[in-house]
């Protein structure tokens, strides 16, 4: 016992993190390993080492003497054994390829693993021979990769030749499958080369990997084609199957062939003129993107380097292809969307791993590789060096990213070594992370020396894409010293061209304007940049955001807080991006109150204020300024302009859905409107030098009676009066007339605001009647000459301003008259059936597609709005939830009383919220109103795209309008038009 303390406390010291375990298997052993342990103390696992020598030496007992005989076998073996489970394990069933370690290099790999199969290297086309040719392949395969293994632990072999021998190997190894292939397919009809893809193609290999191929076949002379095609896809098939089948010595790996033509749904093998004519036809970029990485790997290499010249001339013209912009934005937006998916410890998919990084240097080089053919390179690194040396990429930030790249494959290497498996998740097992560090050289706190490196090089490739794409366009058109390239003008647009931006040379104009100098602002602003490039191109509209930019940086620029929150509020920044590049109104209101910006950072602050406080503003500002009727109406519509732009921000960012938009609009229109009117009483009590002589009340109608104002909309009102008691009606009226035009003009008054145009045209008699009229004399007109239209009209009146006593009566009058007690008659009825038929046939704009009209379309807002007023006309007078100015709240309510099936209620408010919100979506991005989906495939994508569509979801959107108007439609017939 004594002694397996001594020997437990011996191993502690030394670094075993088990040593009580690793004490009994030293005694265990039987063997003396004494003299052993110090060199066990220095591999990256010592406990897994020992493991695995203990029952090496259990299995050959004179490998030990071999070990200590031998020091350069010593340090190799035990740096394997230290990373490496799987490997150890090959050793102890193979003892015998500790002869294979021991040498300093070996010979040509397809030589070594054809022999493993029986083949003959030297003949043209191997055929293996004998029973074990499957494990032969696997044990020689894995004895070479021990070997490499070896070399790489130990340092005597760098990153790029480990990975190139890796995929020469693999190559190999293909060769090798292909020989036993023959065996079960005769081959005198066929030529078939396989074609390396992806790291393999691009000789960067990981140790563990799918081995990405495209097979391509020609019939020999005088074969028969389809014959020959047959023949060399049951020899494809064959190939991949010696690759993976399960054997006693396990399998080597998958063979993916899903990169070529048409994927899994095309035919595995082709002629190479197949494969010209579906590059040239239908290949997307992302297809182009993996031929960059093409090699000839096995079989008729001939045939591989005929196919491999004839797709580069389409690799490197792709980016003269239709739809290149748009395909790289959808790569890019596939890379960034693993950064979302996968967690920060995938070293490969997660944030700023290998896949970004592979996939970013890769379309740079579809840019730019058309016109500079030294970067036509097939690994990163070598393609990362050309980019750099060509000015693509700035030195420092492709050093940097260089060293992300190789720190981060080391350790997909290593992790992938310990078992031979497939996996890219860094372990949260200190026991693990302890390894990783200490096989990379880290002794003294290899866990914490390790997350701190990996942390490092993780954060510093998280921001690719700004290294890569857009810093690069900044230092195009800034001073540089002399021995730093630059981008040139011509690329820097290219670049700019395929990343989205339809006026490169204008982009880079601004691009000048905002990061040049030497001030302490452009300084910020060239920290800023190049991640606000990146941002601005993911929206629809990259131009218009990086102008909008500039205009809202020339404004605020000067002040001290603007860039720093921008620097500092990242949520801000990127918030501001989307919004300049997503809607011209918003930016429009931005660019004449810049310091609304301020609003952008928390959702907090773009919730919709509740109208009495709004009221509590504008009141105030209408207080301060009571002899100033403009100035104050102008403080008014200053408030109204920050509401809409918080509204709007709101609406691109999806915070609020298209009812509470309208309520959040009309709400503000009442504001505005009360306000208007206080300074416009004011104004004409100070002219008639006394109180006005009659209370007045302005009546909501249309859309902003219904709480569903639009951006676009104007205010449909009605303006009442009622003569104080003693006051002459003559006089009354002419005050009230007074007060009428002066709202209108002060609301109508050039500023940069958007206008709030009064719409008086509803009011009895239309433009040919009194703009004002008395209670009296709205109640004495709709006696007597009323129409059922007018009836109709009034189910949207709501009173907004003014005296709300007044308003009140106004509202019980018109109750009569739009909720009659026995419903409106059959007649009546006929008489709205037909002015809906007239309204379809007649004020549809000349030109305008029917389908796509939001308001007159078939589906569109008319037809919704109609089926719910002439259910409210009809019941409303014995069933009061039907009294309400809102045409969705009329639809639950006809549901809930019985009269429209829920499923029917369903389908037209789907209706209504659709064009609601694309003829907000319209104002939003134009920065001018339209009622119709916009013909322009441009417009309409970036209509799509604020619209919540993915970037090729236009037609989709298409699709779906159509698809829930016509179904609306189809209730209209009947509800509306039935019966």
């Amino acid at each position: 016992m004594p002694r397996i303390e001594s020997t437990a406390a011996r191993l502690a010291r030394l670094g075993f993190a088990d040593a009580a375990t690793a004490a009994r298997l030293v005694e265990q052993a039987g063997v003396e390993l004494g003299d052993l342990l110090d060199a066990l103390a220095g591999v990256a696992d010592p406990d897994l080492a020992l493991a695995s020598l203990t029952r090496l030496a259990e299995r050959e007992p004179a490998v030990l003497d071999r070990l200590r005989a031998d020091g350069a076998l010593r340090e190799r073996v035990l740096a394997v054994l230290g990373v490496s489970a799987a490997l150890g394990e090959h050793l102890v069933r193979h003892p015998a390829q500790l002869d294979t370690l021991a040498l300093p290099g070996l010979g040509e790999a397809r030589a070594e693993l054809l022999r493993a199969v029986g083949a003959d290297p030297g003949d043209p086309e191997p055929r293996a021979t004998g029973s074990g040719a499957l494990a032969g392949l696997r044990i020689a395969y894995r004895g070479r990769l021990a070997h490499l293994a070896a070399r790489d632990l130990t340092g005597q072999a760098g990153f790029q030749e480990v990975t190139a021998e890796l995929s020469d190997l693999a190559g190999a190894a293909l060769e090798a499958a292909l020989a036993i292939a023959r065996t079960e397919v005769d081959t005198d009809d066929a030529r078939l080369a396989v074609i390396g893809m992806g790291k393999c193609g691009a000789r960067e290999l990981n140790y563990i990997s799918d081995v990405d191929v495209v097979f391509v076949a020609e019939p020999r002379e005088g074969a028969d084609e389809t014959k020959a095609l047959r023949t060399a896809t049951r020899l494809a098939q064959a190939m991949m199957r010696a690759c993976s089948a399960a054997t006693a010595e396990g399998s080597l790996w998958e063979v993916d062939a899903g990169l070529r033509p048409e994927g899994r749904s095309g035919p595995l093998v082709r002629t190479l003129a197949s494969h010209l004519a579906y590059y040239r036809r239908w290949a997307k970029t992302w297809e182009f993107q993996a031929l960059l990485k093409a090699r000839p790997v096995a079989g008729d290499l001939e045939l591989g380097q005929e196919y491999v010249g004839a797709v580069n001339e389409l690799v490197w013209s792709a980016a003269t292809r239709d739809n290149f912009v748009e395909d790289v934005q959808a790569m890019r937006r596939r890379v960034e969307a693993h950064v979302l998916a996968e967690g920060e410890r995938q070293i490969k998919l997660g944030p700023g791993g290998l896949r970004d990084i592979e996939f970013a240097v890769q379309l740079l080089q579809l840019v730019h590789g058309r016109l500079d053919p030294l970067l036509r390179r097939r690994a990163t690194l070598p393609a990362l060096a050309a980019l750099s040396r060509g000015g693509y990429v700035g030195r420092d930030d492709s050093r940097g990213l260089a060293e992300a790249y190789t720190f981060l494959r080391q350790v997909e290497h290593l992790l992938q070594l310990h078992r031979l498996r497939r996996t890219h998740v860094l372990p949260e097992d200190p026991a693990d992370l302890r390894r990783l560090g200490r096989a990379l050289g880290m002794q003294a706190d290899p866990v914490g020396e390790f997350t701190t490196r990996w942390r490092r090089h993780a954060s510093q490739a998280r921001r690719l894409h700004e290294k890569l794409f857009y810093r690069p366009l900044l230092q195009a058109v800034a001073r540089l010293p002399e021995t730093e390239a630059r981008l040139s003008t011509s690329a820097a647009e290219a670049r700019l061209g395929a990343l989205g931006y339809v006026d490169p040379e204008g982009a880079l104009r601004h691009i000048a304007a905002l990061a040049g100098g030497v001030s302490r602002r452009a300084a910020i602003q060239r920290t800023l940049l190049p991640v606000m490039l990146g941002w601005f191109a993911d929206t629809p509209d990259p131009d218009a955001a990086l102008l909008g930019f500039r205009q809202v940086s020339d404004k605020l620029g000067a002040t001290p807080w603007y860039l720093r929150l921008l620097r500092d509020e990242t949520a801000v920044a990127q918030r501001l991006a989307r919004v300049l590049g997503t809607s011209r109104y918003a930016t429009q209101l931005l660019t004449h109150a810049p310091e609304a910006v301020a609003l952008l950072g928390r959702d907090e602050d773009l919730a919709v204020r509740p109208p009495e406080a709004l009221l509590g503003e504008a009141s105030a500002a209408v207080s301060r300024y009571t002899d100033e009727a403009e100035t104050a109406v102008a403080a008014v519509r200053a408030l109204r302009r920050r509401e809409l732009f918080r509204t709007a921000v709101a609406d691109v960012a999806g915070l609020i859905d298209i009812e509470r938009v309208g309520v959040a609009l009309s709400a503000l229109n009442d504001v505005t409107l009360q306000s208007a009117l206080d300074a416009a009483i004011g104004k004409v009590s100070a002219e008639r030098r006394g109180e006005l002589p009659t209370r007045f009340a302005i009546i909501a109608m249309g859309r902003l009676g219904g709480m569903e104002s639009s951006y676009a909309s104007d205010a449909d009102v009605m303006f009442v009066h009622r003569p104080l008691e003693g006051a002459a009606e003559r006089d009354a009226t002419d005050a009230a007339f007074a007060v009428a035009n002066e709202v209108r003009r002060l609301l109508a008054l050039p500023a940069p605001d958007p206008p709030l145009l009064i719409d008086p045209d509803l009011r009895p008699e239309g433009r040919q009647g009194p703009l004002v009229r008395t209670l009296a004399s709205y109640r004495a007109y709709y006696a007597r000459w009323s129409s059922p239209w007018e009836s109709q009209a009034l189910l949207r009146a709501r009173f907004s301003a003014g005296d709300a006593g007044l308003g009140s009566a106004f509202i019980a009058m018109v109750d009569e008259l739009r909720y009659p007690a026995g419903g409106i008659t059959d007649d009546a009825v006929r008489q709205i059936r037909r002015l809906k038929a007239r309204m379809e046939a007649e004020r549809l704009p000349r030109g305008a597609d029917p389908a796509l009209h939001t308001k007159l379309g078939p589906g569109g807002l008319s037809d919704v709005e109609w089926v719910a007023q002439l259910q409210q006309l009809r019941h409303a007078g014995a069933l009061p939830s039907l009294r309400t100015t809102r045409t969705l709240k009329a639809l639950r309510a006809a549901v809930a009383e019985g009269l429209l099936d829920a499923a029917d209620e369903t389908v037209l408010a789907e209706a209504w919220r659709c064009a609601s919100g694309v003829r907000d979506a319209i104002m939003l991005v134009k920065g001018r109103p339209g009622d119709s989906v916009p013909a322009s495939a441009r417009e309409r994508r970036h209509l799509a795209r604020a619209l919540g569509y993915p970037a090729d979801g236009s037609e989709d959107f298409l699709d779906d309008y159509r698809r829930v108007t016509r179904r609306a439609r189809q209730v209209v017939e009947r509800v509306f038009y039935g019966d």
